[in-house]
């Protein structure tokens, strides 16, 4: 008890100052990593889909995480390509107008997919996808 009550005023009297970082850069929330990196589907990998399968009831939420993560991705891809789609009357004719009006200038930044995994945008069907690197 008496340690408890010592550490408490401790930290009443300041003495937690040290703990933070003089240097601004330091003292940054923690960003996930992003990325505009989506290549040209061609149909020649195998295509992921974002299924949650828990297997663990401690660790469930660790397996959910990265299938989550990519229908998050997704969904907000869907949501630009359909606000183009809305101003232009058209989707995108091809990749590279999908990279420049859709991903570039909409400063558009996913999140990185899990190791082993990249995104590709599928030009027929206007839709973001996740596969499998080839090696």
């Amino acid at each position: 008890m008496r340690i408890l009550l010592a550490l408490i005023m401790c930290l009443l009297a300041g003495c937690s100052d040290g703990l933070v970082s003089t240097d601004p850069s330091r003292n940054k929330p923690l960003q996930p990593k992003a990325t505009d990196d989506i290549g040209e589907f061609t149909g020649d990998k195998p295509v992921v889909t974002p299924d949650v399968k828990i297997t663990n009831p401690i660790t469930g939420p660790l397996e959910a995480y990265g299938p989550l993560k990519q229908r998050i991705a997704g969904l907000s891809l869907d949501h630009a390509v359909n606000m183009f789609h809305a101003l232009e009357g058209r989707y995108p004719k091809d990749y590279d107008e999908f990279m420049q009006r859709v991903i570039r200038e909409n400063k558009i930044q996913l999140p990185e997919p899990t190791k082993g995994l990249h995104y590709e945008y599928d030009v027929e069907n206007h839709k973001l996808l996740v596969v499998k690197d080839v090696e």
